[in-house]
């Protein structure tokens, strides 16, 4: 058994920690600065003051009986971290903490493959047992804390000399790639995880805020009840509709139905944690944060407030994210309510029993939110049945590294095209209710995907350095064969279909679909307002 002091300890656990956990962020760096000239020892500063972090921060926390427990955690989750980073290029940040944390165990499943074994086992399990089989000799109280505040000043003081003497070189750094601090690990995790637990204690202490309770439904008697479904897609990205011009014929169904297209959607963030919130919030994105979500009443509390709305979310996803929590929810992931499944149960299965919902509160106004499953990665090749396999070779594994870009691309247009299925089958759903229903359909999806481009897989990133094709997303709307659609000119949308729109937008358009008049209604948000037929 090994005899050190907390010091060496903590020094050799730094230095492995900076040299065998960083892949991700020391490639990045060599893109940004080649090595050449003076980036050979500006590199190596770099991997200096990594070091020094981890010591500063070690030795900062690291008290008698924590500095164990402290390591070993920070080595398991440090493991995991470099597997995703290396892997995926995903940035471990706070919304990336929350969606790890909402995901449920079979999405998580989706994930587990040998290479993250090995991560595991070399860089989580090995060093954890070895820190467990260390044993660390102390010294005085006295002689501990001195030790202890040594390194702590030893560490700073270092890492502003190196800083000072590189000034050039490091003001360019922090200027002109400051994402590039997004890949450090562990600081940059650890970090986040301070930052996600005190969102959590602040939206703990927020008092809940009641919004539009001047709400209500402003039509005529004689009018037909609305009767609207609004499909939450999962991890669509525009570019693969060939609605868009797609060169693959992903959407033969919908190119069929009198839908309109909106080319020229984006979401409000990168992740579901995020997206699904805050495209239901009263928030615009430049406004939105997570404490205001789960303090704030949504647009579902808005309508349902009326009295004159009903309301059903079903969900073949995680969940609603806090969205559904004060309407009807059912659970569609499991055989228990789907009764349309196989290795996995399909969207589709969302629509069964749907008209019996629909005949209990026939007098009402109604929304339906199904939540789909959708394109969720990385294992696109579960998210569709055989039959829609289509597009071939496929990736038939969840490790997308070892699959070529054409793999990837077919096993995700295959469940693109299970969209397009399924939003026809929504379609065909509602159009004979259209005779006695205003009906309608809305689709869109929560955030795009990266399959591979510049080595960035999934979603996730910060949205401010998040690619293109993680945040614009599809978007199609259909409005019945009824009275809607007497009242819209049908035309005038599409004239300006590819304007840009965002998320935001859906809040005042379900409050104007509904005629809902409310303080809280802002007309130009709404983007069916100008198509309105008086």
């Amino acid at each position: 058994m090994l005899t050190i002091s907390r010091t060496k300890l903590i020094l050799l656990v730094s230095l492995y920690l900076t040299l065998f956990y960083n892949f991700t962020f020391f490639r990045s760096l060599l893109d940004a600065y080649p090595l050449e000239g003076m980036n050979y020892i500006n590199i190596f500063s770099v991997v200096v003051i990594v070091f020094l972090l981890n010591n500063f921060l070690f030795a900062l926390f690291g008290f008698k009986y924590l500095i164990k427990p402290l390591l070993l955690i920070v080595v398991i989750v440090s493991s995991f971290v470099a597997y995703f980073m290396d892997s995926y290029s995903i940035v471990v940040d706070t919304e990336m903490i929350r969606n790890t944390l909402q995901t449920n165990l079979n999405e998580s499943m989706d994930l587990f493959n040998f290479k993250l074994l090995i991560y595991f086992f070399f860089l989580g399990l090995l060093p954890a047992f070895l820190i467990y089989k260390t044993k660390i000799y102390y010294t005085s109280r006295k002689k501990e804390l001195i030790s202890k505040m040594n390194s702590i000043i030893l560490s700073l003081l270092l890492i502003a000399i190196i800083i000072f003497s590189f000034s050039k070189f490091y003001s360019s750094f922090f200027r002109e790639h400051k994402p590039l601090r997004y890949n450090v690990n562990p600081t940059y995790w650890i970090y986040s995880v301070g930052k996600y637990v005190s969102s959590l204690s602040k939206g703990a202490k927020e008092e809940f805020k009641t919004i539009g309770e001047d709400a209500k439904v402003v039509e005529e008697e004689s009018e037909d009840k609305e009767l609207i479904i609004l499909v939450v897609g999962e991890t669509a990205r525009a570019d693969r509709f060939s609605l868009n011009g797609y060169t693959k014929e992903t959407n033969p169904l919908l190119k069929k139905e009198e839908i309109i297209n909106f080319s020229n959607m984006y979401s409000c963030g990168t992740s579901t944690a995020v997206s699904v919130p805050c495209m239901f919030s009263i928030y615009d994105k430049s406004d939105y944060d997570y404490e205001k979500g789960v303090s704030t009443e949504n647009i579902l509390d808005v309508l349902n407030d009326t009295k004159d709305i009903k309301i059903l979310w079903r969900d073949n996803n995680s969940d609603s994210k806090g969205v559904a929590l004060r309407v009807d929810y059912e659970d569609y992931k499991t055989p228990k309510n789907n009764t349309i499944c196989d290795k996995e149960c399909r969207d589709e299965g969302m629509l069964v029993g749907l008209d019996k919902y629909i005949e209990k509160n026939k007098g009402k106004d109604i929304l339906i939110v199904l939540h789909q499953m959708g394109n969720h990665g990385p294992a696109y090749y579960k998210r569709y049945p055989k039959e829609f396999e289509k597009f071939t070779p496929v990736c038939k594994t969840n490790e997308l590294q070892n699959c070529t870009n054409e793999e990837i691309n077919n096993a995700y247009d295959n469940a693109i095209l299970y969209t397009d299925y399924f939003l026809s089958k929504v379609i065909n759903f509602l159009k004979p209710y259209s005779k006695k229903y205003e009906t309608a359909m809305i689709y869109l999806s929560d955030h795009g995907e990266s399959l591979g481009e510049n080595g960035i897989y999934l979603h996730g990133m910060p949205y401010m350095i998040a690619p293109e094709v993680q945040k614009h997303i599809p978007a199609v709307l259909w409005l019945g064969e009824g009275e809607m659609r007497e009242d819209y000119d049908l035309e005038k949308v599409r004239s300006y279909s590819n304007r840009e729109f965002t998320q935001d937008n859906l809040f005042h358009t379900l409050l104007g679909l509904f005629e809902v008049e409310t303080k809280s209604y802002k007309k130009e948000m709404d983007i069916l307002n100008e198509s309105r037929v008086d």
